[in-house]
């Protein structure tokens, strides 16, 4: 009868161990994040381990082309999406009626100036030349970039600049639009070049050392490039995904920019 006590109770035991840890999987919460490139792995990797302490699973799924995330996040297919700027979002729920929105900042895209033959913004001189990407999102930035490093000045209000915006050219710079990805490898060319991060970094540039002049969030007017978390409009205001954005932006997120990016994304919640 003792065994039977006994064995009875260590199989309460075992039951009771079962179902205590079915429940706690079963609190446990699963998102799914669209992103597009390798890189949001190493930014999304300290949110990911923070969530998991809280009871918040994150699965990221990396969508080959720009136009997926939002479908796949209006459809339903994942919870939440973490690829786009404003702009780019406005304008995907403007042409395509999408019902989401933006439900917090993430990080702007460094542009910064880049020089092989001068070392700091002091010794371009006239009559130099100034490349930058070609494309008018990318060269609105650039010359906003210029503005800001005192190199000329632009018409105001304008949000997307372009060259016929330049108002104040003191220097009588000659501006050079080349492809974006090109605008390092022509640097020997030319006095100086801004340059997208990304492209810097594929040339062996580290944009926190070599450029001279830094990009920085105080020179926009609007959102317009600030990446963005986005959620359904339904769900916006879900408690996980406030977890989720109070995750992402720490000082742990932004030691991730510095170190592996080389201070190519710039913390935009800050």
């Amino acid at each position: 009868m003792k065994v039977k006590t006994v064995f009875l109770a260590l199989l309460a035991t075992v039951l009771l161990g079962c179902f205590s840890d079915a429940a706690l999987a079963a609190d446990r919460v699963k998102l799914k994040v669209g992103i597009v490139g390798e890189s949001y792995y190493d930014i999304w990797k300290p949110v990911i381990e923070k969530l998991a302490t809280e009871g918040v699973d994150i699965e990221l799924v990396n969508f080959n082309e720009y136009v997926l995330p939002n479908a796949a996040l209006d459809a339903g297919e994942v919870d939440l999406n973490a690829f786009q700027h404003h702009k780019y979002l406005n304008n995907e729920i403007k042409t395509k009626g999408y019902k989401i929105v933006a439900i917090a900042d993430t990080f702007l895209s460094a542009m910064c100036l880049y020089s092989k033959n001068v070392k700091s913004v002091k010794d371009i001189k006239e009559g130099d030349k100034i490349a930058f990407p070609n494309d008018l999102v990318n060269q609105g930035r650039a010359l906003t970039v210029l503005q800001g490093a005192g190199l000329l000045k632009l018409k105001e209000g304008v949000v997307n600049p372009d060259v016929t915006d330049i108002v104040e050219n003191p220097l009588k710079l000659e501006f050079v639009p080349v492809d974006a990805a090109q605008v390092p490898s022509i640097l020997p060319d030319v006095a100086a070049g801004v340059a997208n991060g990304n492209y810097a970094i594929d040339f062996g540039l580290d944009p926190a050392k070599d450029s001279i002049f830094y990009d920085d969030l105080s020179f926009y007017t609007t959102n317009d490039y600030i990446n963005v978390i986005a959620a359904r409009e339904q769900d916006k205001d879900k408690e996980v995904f406030k977890k989720v954005v109070a995750a992402y932006q720490t000082p742990e997120t932004e030691q991730v920019f510095l170190d592996v990016f080389k201070g190519s994304y710039l913390p935009a919640w800050k």
